[in-house]
């Protein structure tokens, strides 16, 4: 079956390398930060200023001036620093995050991703998605895999606007882990329990599908 919200962050979580510095976006990348190994170091950052950022609060540790990106409070591991964001967005923009992990509209085959807005409807802003789409290397984008209405969000082209071109190499759904290379998808994992032709129907973009696609362990 589809993995939930919260099982996609912990897949996620497992890419974590000692070390790291990782930016989590808003919505299910910000999850992430409740599945770190706890043998691990990792300083996750937030856009608008937070380096050190910890799993989300409890009811008795919530603290209104502390959040996310995304609004959401969250609480500061030990060593955690506070800054204004034009620190933060130097610390993106100079290549110093190791891992960016972003939600998404679509993404396509050459690695294009649309992130930030649908036309029509009413948008926020695109926020800080542009400078992590340019200044991170390694990106995996979180996303459904079609729309509640079946289709696709895996395709040959996007046909939203553009956050960031070229940039996306991996893709985690809540179907299948996904690898992009050559202008093609690239099928590595599966759900438990989803099948590979569930996921070869439910990409619109060219998918390679090479020996036996393991299910993923969670």
């Amino acid at each position: 079956m589809a993995l939930s919200r919260e099982q996609i962050a912990q897949r996620v979580a497992q890419e974590l390398q000692d070390g790291y510095y990782v930016n989590l976006g808003i919505g299910i990348p910000t999850l992430v930060a409740n599945y770190v190994p706890d043998d691990m170091e990792v300083m996750l950052q937030s856009e608008n200023g937070l380096l050190g950022m910890g799993q989300f609060p409890t009811e008795e540790d919530i603290d209104a001036d502390l959040i996310n990106a995304g609004k959401q409070t969250v609480t500061m591991a030990t060593g955690a620093s506070i800054f204004d964001s034009a620190e933060s967005f130097a610390m993106i923009r100079g290549g110093h995050v190791d891992l960016t992990v972003l939600g998404a509209f679509e993404v396509d085959v050459n690695g294009n991703i649309a992130s930030y807005m649908i036309p029509g409807k009413l948008i926020k802003g695109m926020g800080g998605a542009m400078d992590l789409v340019a200044g991170a290397d390694n990106i995996i984008v979180t996303m459904t895999h079609a729309s509640k209405h079946g289709v696709s969000k895996l395709l040959s082209h996007c046909t939203l606007p553009l956050t960031g071109k070229g940039c996306i190499k991996k893709v985690l759904t809540d179907l299948a882990f996904i690898e992009i290379r050559g202008g093609k998808f690239h099928l590595l994992e599966r759900a438990p329990g989803v099948s590979v032709e569930e996921i070869v129907t439910l990409t619109a973009g060219e998918l390679v599908v090479t020996g036996d696609i393991p299910e993923m362990i969670l």
